[in-house]
């Protein structure tokens, strides 16, 4: 790792120390990485500093625009320095440098705050049988003393905070003019980039973007109800197996309404271990089957059969599936407590929670998203700024994108998003969920946008609706 040095260009600038990088990228490209050092707590004027990487790649087009395009991933809680291991395979680097920026807490940050204490309190739950959403919270609190003990400040890890360090980041790099892609978490994270400097930002590529203004634990019960609807309009619409799939709204309903509080077990070995043990398991963890694979692009063909496997009593392979993943360690990051505690949880309204279960009986119980308020009231950490949650107006151009079947954020959002910027584009795949912006077509699209944001992008593909 060579020394630190600090750019010269702009009124904010931070420190910046050079180092390799933390993913292999294309040698043939030119690429510089380093850690952006910032304060871990901008409201404390005696905060320690933290170091957070970036990767530029390069384009190789001596003419190139002075725009780039800066990427970071959603979540929240993803690491982003992935995606500049495929930025020199895409279009955009012909003409433009490519930014992957690590957000704070994140995997290659300094810290990262993931640590084991909540995914082993998970694995006891269900080794020992024991109430989850207990265990869930113990979990929480051993892993917020774990952090605590290192002298991790939690208050310091939310979208204010890394807003404000991409906002440094550009100052220091000395970019005046950039384009900023996201999606999920990170779809309304760079809107509010954006509505913190409009000035610097020429155009946002979002997929499946959450809102910041969006209650999300609100709206995703109804968010998965309307996912499911979708799928079932298609089934009764296309399908031609009648007896397997017909009706088959009527059935999920029926069925998941009948569970609640059933109790049913497996035999589960696992990975290491030479005996077999007897797992308990409920609705919950067939809803999360579901969720699973409708969010799972190649799977989602899958679903119907899924479910009526799932309605059929058929648990076992796909249970044996949830259970591997969640002893391999599967639970949420610090970082994602700190953000859904901060950002959406401090903004929720109980009274309509509440309520929840009387539109929805068969999701009676269920946590869609793993942070929820009882762990919250454990991590205390305090709000973002109000400002943050409230929704603004933008003439930027802005291009957004969402399936049909998106059981998170649905395309609801970005019409609301549409709303607000009146010179957005919107693109619907409709047998796609989550995260769609993938592959050949999209990259056309996204590359004919970027090239100018003005001109309305298009497609002939008839599951592709743009307008």
């Amino acid at each position: 790792m060579a020394g630190c040095f600090q750019f010269v260009h702009g009124q904010k600038k931070r420190a910046v120390e050079s180092c390799a990088c933390p993913v292999d990228i294309d040698s043939s490209f030119k690429t510089n990485c380093g850690y952006l050092i910032v304060p871990e707590n901008r409201k404390k004027n005696n905060s320690k500093t933290i170091k957070l990487p970036f990767i530029v790649v390069y384009s190789k087009n001596s003419a190139k625009k002075k725009d780039p395009l800066l990427y970071t991933t959603g979540g929240p809680g993803g690491s982003s320095l992935g995606w500049a291991r495929g930025a020199p395979n895409r279009s955009v680097t012909r003409d433009r440098d490519c930014i992957a920026f690590e957000q704070r807490g994140t995997r290659f940050a300094i810290p990262k705050l993931e640590s084991g204490e909540l995914s082993e309190a998970i694995k006891e739950s269900y080794r020992r049988n024991l109430p989850k959403d207990s265990m869930m919270v113990e979990g929480v609190k051993r892993f917020k003393k774990a952090f605590e003990e290192k002298g991790i400040d939690l208050s310091g890890y939310n979208t204010d905070e890394t807003v404000s360090d991409i906002d440094d980041l550009l100052v220091t790099l000395g970019i005046d003019s950039v384009n900023l892609t996201g999606g999920s978490y990170s779809g309304g994270l760079m809107l509010a980039v954006l509505q913190k400097d409009p000035a610097r930002v020429r155009s946002l590529i979002l997929d499946s973007p959450l809102p910041t203004f969006v209650p999300i634990d609100e709206d995703e019960p109804a968010n998965f109800n309307e996912a499911l609807n979708t799928l079932f309009n298609y089934c009764k619409k296309d399908s031609i197996n009648q007896e397997l799939y017909g009706n088959l709204k009527q059935k999920f309903q029926d069925y998941f309404s009948s569970i609640e509080g059933k109790i049913f077990t497996i035999n589960y070995l696992e990975k290491g271990s030479l005996d077999s043990i007897s797992i308990q398991y409920t609705r919950n963890d067939l809803l999360n089957v579901i969720e699973n694979t409708i969010t799972d692009f190649p799977r989602i063909k899958d679903v119907p059969f899924v479910i009526t496997q799932l309605i059929n009593g058929n648990h076992r392979s796909y249970i044996q599936e949830i259970l591997d993943g969640i002893f391999s360690g599967g639970s949420p990051t610090g970082m994602r407590i700190s953000v859904y505690c901060a950002d959406q949880t401090a903004y929720h309204n109980e009274t309509i929670l509440q309520q929840l279960p009387n539109a929805y009986p068969w999701m009676k119980g269920y946590h869609i998203n793993d942070v929820y308020k009882s762990m919250c009231d454990c991590w205390k950490v305090p709000p973002i700024k109000k400002e943050t949650k409230t929704a603004f107006y933008s003439d930027k151009p802005v291009l957004l994108a969402d399936g049909a079947l998106d059981p998170a954020c649905r395309p609801l959002y970005i019409d609301m998003l549409a709303h607000y910027m009146p010179n957005a584009q919107r693109i619907i795949y409709l047998k796609r969920s989550h995260m769609v912006l993938g592959g050949k077509e999209a990259s056309e699209m996204m590359q004919s946008f970027i090239d100018n944001p003005y001109r309305k992008v298009a497609t002939d593909n008839k599951e592709i609706i743009v307008y």
